[in-house]
């Protein structure tokens, strides 16, 4: 004897009841063999439902067993049985269970992208069942243009895409007119005469005439299982069965149409609620748009106070005498003198260097007068400090040994004596008693730390020494260390000579190189700490992702549930909704950083002193919170939709 396609072995199905349970099946054992055409009819409540979902994998029995082509699927997980109904089972449900946003070939072949079949391939057969439904003219129709009859052909074109050798038909004529039943029933024979099993689930009696055996159910129990001799003749013929291929081998391919097809999906959700998908980005809008804005004017700050400070030479070391910053006792140690200048212009790492002394002069022009801060310096000093000259020339180094009594002025000092600085040049100033001829004045320069607005002079330090302040011991020097080396290697080197020198470390040493890095570091921290509160915005866009993918998941229960019917994994499902909510935080994004850019078109209108700077990594940054938000936030409504049972989601239509 033939083996049995299906075999229940007294099987039974409970439904919790408040405290009790109600059995919908009651120990049902029953054989269908290969080839039959059986009608399970019953009152309703009789149990032909449940049993129908059992047959077709979509329910599990309380206990007893079922087999399939003689294998137990009690112990099969979720993936195994959804493998059952892809390539064994062919569903025909009562209310068609279309996907009312796809064309008829694409609601045709959605159990052959589960397969993993070729996408040519796939359509190809979708194309030609639909033909040989009648349904040539109708590729491109979605449900809603379609008539009820129609509809349903569709959805046995569905269930014949991967060869359905068991056809599984709940109710097939009780959503149709009597013509288009007559079709359905015609269809059916034509099925089962070419070799397909079907299982008719109806109340109609006159629908179960049409089999070659009737099973009545009453309260979950077989009452009757008996062969019809009134059943019409069989006309076989060639099953429609699908081109089997070699799926193992084509791995990647299956994965990517998986893939391609949960992408479609999810894309087509998103569009079709567009507003609910905009309202769904605006978190994550506003946070990287925060983010990236925020980190682009950290950017810009921190290099306006890179560039201030590089324009006084971020190479540049000064020396001072006494143990640090405010020693009481620096004014009485007089040990850095004119010599320690020379030693130090001989080493290979001195770009060039500078003496410096200070102070504070009466400068008389004429009848006006005012006080400054005058400096003895070498002819090198404006390379060390970087400051260029606007009109006239800087002193050289014939002036110093000289002790020539010329000066070169700021800006303010010029504006405070003369017009302009074309005006001040060759004009005679009086610092205290001493007269100077002007011959340089600097150009304008802004400051990291504001505008200055003291009056300052130079003139060669051996003028100072010998005409104006009296001394022979320097206030401080400036090495310029050569591009390329080491500031902490060269500083190291000239505390090592200066101590030779003078016997004893007398002196300590300020670089304008770790001022910058405590700017980067403070400029680095605010930035962080702004940027943390952006983030926060993102944190709350990622829950509004979160609620939004949770609706949606409730509201699409039922296409669930058909993807499960025809035969999806739950990772497909896991993976569309997924692949949904990147999508949204992707584009919000995206949407995003083109407002930040647009942000910083608009902010030099407003502010002047500092530019955006927007760099590559802040950019790539936001991209990969943008996703890291969708699959954190996104995976508990992808598990919750994945984790839906197909009856249940079925039950929400």
């Amino acid at each position: 004897m033939e083996t049995p396609i299906i075999e229940l072995k007294e099987v039974s199905r409970r439904f919790p009841a408040g405290d009790q349970e109600v059995a919908a099946l009651d120990r049902v054992s029953l054989a269908i063999r290969p080839g039959e055409m059986v009608a399970i009819v019953g009152a309703s409540g009789s149990g032909k439902s449940t049993l129908m979902n059992i047959l077709g994998c979509l329910d599990r029995p309380s206990s007893g067993q079922y087999l399939v082509n003689g294998r137990e699927t009690g112990g099969l997980d979720n993936d195994a049985l959804a493998r059952l109904r892809r390539e064994y089972f062919g569903f025909i449900f009562q209310r068609y269970h279309l996907l009312p946003h796809l064309d008829a070939v694409r609601n045709v072949e959605i159990p052959a992208v589960y397969a993993g079949v070729e996408k040519n391939r796939r359509r190809a057969r979708a194309r030609e069942l639909l033909c040989r439904l009648g349904l040539g003219d109708r590729f491109d129709h979605r449900p809603g243009q379609l008539s009820g009859g129609q509809q349903q052909r569709v959805s046995i074109a569905r269930a014949l895409m991967n060869g359905g050798n068991v056809i599984l038909a709940d109710e097939p004529t009780g959503a149709l007119d009597k013509k288009s039943g007559l079709e359905m029933m015609a269809i059916l024979h034509e099925l089962h005469g070419r070799g397909h099993t079907v299982i008719l689930v109806t109340h109609d009696m006159n629908v179960a005439a049409h089999a070659g055996r009737i099973i009545e159910l009453s309260d979950g129990v077989v009452v009757r299982d008996e062969v019809n001799p009134a059943s019409p003749a069989v006309d076989r013929g060639r099953m429609l069965e699908p081109e089997r291929e070699d799926r193992q081998a084509n791995l990647l391919r299956v994965t990517w149409s998986r893939f391609g097809e949960a992408f479609k999906m999810a894309w087509i959700a998103m569009v079709s609620h567009r507003l609910r998908t905009l309202l769904t980005m605006l978190g994550i809008i506003i946070g990287i748009t925060a983010v990236v804005s925020v980190v682009a004017i950290g950017q810009g700050a921190r290099q306006k106070v890179v560039n201030d400070i590089s324009s006084m030479g971020t190479n540049v070391i000064d020396v001072f005498p006494g143990k640090d910053w405010g020693d009481e006792k620096a004014s009485a140690i007089h040990t850095l003198v004119p010599a320690d200048i020379d030693a130090l212009k001989s080493e290979t790492y001195v770009d060039s260097v500078t003496p410096i002394l200070n102070g504070s002069v009466l400068v008389r022009y004429r009848n006006l007068t005012a006080n400054a801060s005058v400096s003895g310096v070498g002819d090198q000093y404006f390379r060390v400090r970087g400051l260029e000259i606007d009109q006239g020339s800087i002193f050289r180094e014939d002036d110093v040994r000289r002790q020539t009594q010329v000066v070169v002025i700021d800006q303010n000092t010029a504006k405070k004596f003369f017009s302009g600085s074309s005006d001040a040049i060759g004009r005679v100033i009086f610092l205290g008693a001493l007269p100077c001829r002007v011959i340089g004045v600097t150009r304008e320069k802004e400051s990291p730390f504001g505008n200055n607005q003291n009056l300052s002079v130079w003139i060669p330090y051996t003028a100072a020494m010998g005409r104006l302040l009296g001394q022979q011991y320097l206030s401080s020097a400036t090495v310029r260390v050569r591009e390329g080396l080491s500031n902490q290697v060269a500083e190291q080197n000239i505390i090592t000579l200066l101590t030779r020198r003078h016997g004893t470390k007398d002196f300590y040493t300020s670089s304008s190189d770790t001022i910058l890095k405590t700017v980067n570091k403070t400029t680095a921290t605010l930035t962080l700490l702004i940027s943390a509160i952006a983030v926060i915005s993102l944190v709350v866009g990622g829950i509004g992702v979160m609620n939004i993918m949770l609706v949606s998941v409730s509201e699409r229960t039922f296409e669930i549930g058909i993807r499960m019917a025809v035969g999806a994994r739950q990772s497909d499902i896991l993976q569309q909704f997924l692949i949904e909510a990147v999508l949204v935080c992707l584009m919000g994004g995206l949407i995003g950083i083109l407002l930040s850019y647009g942000v910083g078109l608009v902010f030099p209108l407003f502010v002047t002193a500092i530019t955006m700077k927007f760099s590559t990594v802040s950019v790539a940054a936001a991209f990969f919170c943008s996703s890291l938000i969708g699959v954190m936030f996104g995976f508990l409504p992808a598990r919750n939709a994945a984790r839906l049972d197909p009856i249940q989601a079925l039950a929400r239509e």
